[in-house]
């Protein structure tokens, strides 16, 4: 991690942070879309054993690196949600065509 010298530098080292967490997130979304090709119904795609183990992982991630477990939860909770709406649509147009 860079040490800053001052404030504009340490918002430009965020906003770098921020893209990059950006890709990470469009990168795991076209994985979850190609999931949905390998899965046979809608309850192997909402797969809820797999969403609590993923975070429950993240949660556990989270507090090795002393950031709160909560807000780590409530980030992938969401982000998981909309990438299982996401998923469920690929599912049902893959199983279409």
């Amino acid at each position: 991690m860079k040490e800053c010298t001052n404030l504009q530098e340490a918002r430009e080292e965020i906003d770098k942070v921020d893209e990059e967490i950006i890709k990470l997130i469009a990168k795991r979304n076209s994985y979850i879309k190609q999931v949905a090709h390998f899965k046979n119904t809608i309850d192997e795609v909402k797969a809820k054993d797999r969403v609590a183990s993923v975070v429950s992982r993240a949660r556990e991630q989270a507090i090795s690196l002393n950031l709160s477990p909560n807000l780590i939860n409530d980030l992938y909770v969401r982000m998981i949600d909309y990438m299982v709406e996401s998923e469920v649509a690929e599912f049902k147009n893959a199983k279409n065509h």
